[in-house]
């Protein structure tokens, strides 16, 4: 294909995403108006370890979260297990498990989950404000399923669909939504990589359930009635995020990747990603050290907390990650860690496995 072509393809892609993210972009008067949040965590530690920042370079199980199109690069199979210790003192933790795979020379499919566990909770009526008639185990889980494929040497795209839950013991909410990516690269040694995408794009969600109906009785006749009340429904947190990187390498061995990324989100402030991420890839170990930075608006301001927060994550990011080869077949088995900035919170950390099949 020539580049004149591709260079089309890749304009009208992102004129195509722009526009739909228009129908969707939110201002300041809808901040915190959005439900289904969890859709804007990020299970995987090697890519939140540098902020978010690769939407243009990342690759394999953490390019569900960050830009499907990362996907296609996924060499054979890529499994991955990560767990969280989610904004720290708030005995939040998250599971995310997926699994890539290679289906063909230019496609790879993926499934993964994200499960956010909130311990047990104690039930409280109007008659027993301080519980003591039992708990309840709110659910938050996310699945997907998603598709890359290589379109040519430089134009890389990718869909992932997702089915969202939301659940106590007698009230539940699901919906479905979907991002799409694509990834342009260039360079003589691929050195250059610029990346769009346009995600959790879906029809709103209401919440269903025994916990909306309550009983009243009949002045007149003394009956019971059950009365159920409708839940009002709410929006997917739409975002658009539009990212580059390029790639310093040093030798075979040594690489060192700067990133940028600027995230227009629907139902919070805009956010500007920078990442930084050093690999040493020998024979049979490598090694990565990452750090970034989320920016928004006000962040230096000293009212910052009280004046222009609407979410806990921006500030400082870093992430550390190992693997060695192992077996007959020479696989991949990396253990990985990195670190969020929350305020004002006490951080979050996740700890990953990730094994790589050859």
């Amino acid at each position: 294909m020539k580049m004149k072509n591709i260079s089309k393809i890749f304009a009208l892609s992102s004129v195509v995403l722009t526009a739909q993210f228009s129908v969707f972009a939110g201002n300041g008067d809808r901040v915190g108006s959005a439900g289904a949040t969890e859709l804007l965590v990020n299970p995987w530690g090697p890519s939140a370890g540098w902020g978010d920042a690769g939407v243009a370079c990342v690759n394999g199980v953490d390019a569900i979260y960050t830009n499907i199109a990362g996907l296609a690069f996924t060499d054979k199979t890529q499994i991955r297990f990560d767990r969280t210790s989610w904004l720290g003192g708030s005995g939040v933790n998250i599971n995310g498990a997926g699994l890539a795979q290679r289906v063909s020379d230019a496609s790879v499919i993926s499934v993964s989950v994200m499960s956010m566990g909130f311990g047990d909770i104690q039930i409280t009526t109007v008659d027993l404000p301080e519980g003591g008639v039992g708990t309840f185990s709110p659910t938050y889980s996310n699945f997907n399923v998603g598709y890359a494929r290589e379109f040519s040497n430089s134009i890389y795209g990718g869909i992932n669909f997702k089915v969202v839950n939301q659940s106590i013991s007698n009230l539940r909410g699901t919906g479905v939504a979907i991002d799409a990516g694509i990834r342009y690269v260039s360079g003589e040694e691929d050195q250059m990589k610029f990346g769009i995408t346009l995600k959790n794009v879906g029809p709103t969600m209401t919440f269903k359930g025994d916990g909306l109906a309550f009983q009243m009785m009949y002045p007149e006749s003394g009956d019971l009635a059950t009365i159920e009340q409708r839940s009002a429904s709410f929006e997917m947190p739409s975002l658009l995020a539009i990212g580059g990187s390029y790639d310093f390498n040093f030798s075979e061995v040594y690489k060192l990747t700067t990133a940028v990324t600027f995230t227009a989100n629907s139902f919070s402030n805009d956010q500007f990603k920078l990442g930084a991420n050093f690999e040493m890839n020998a024979e049979k170990a490598q090694f990565d050290m990452c750090v970034g930075y989320v920016y928004e608006k006000g962040i230096f301001s000293k009212d910052y907390n009280f004046g222009y927060r609407v979410t806990a994550m921006s500030g400082l990011t870093a992430g550390l990650s190992v693997a060695a080869v192992v077996g007959k077949n020479k696989n991949m088995l990396g253990i990985s860690y990195a670190y969020r900035h929350a305020r004002p919170f006490n951080g979050c950390h996740t700890i990953g496995v990730t094994i790589d099949i050859k």
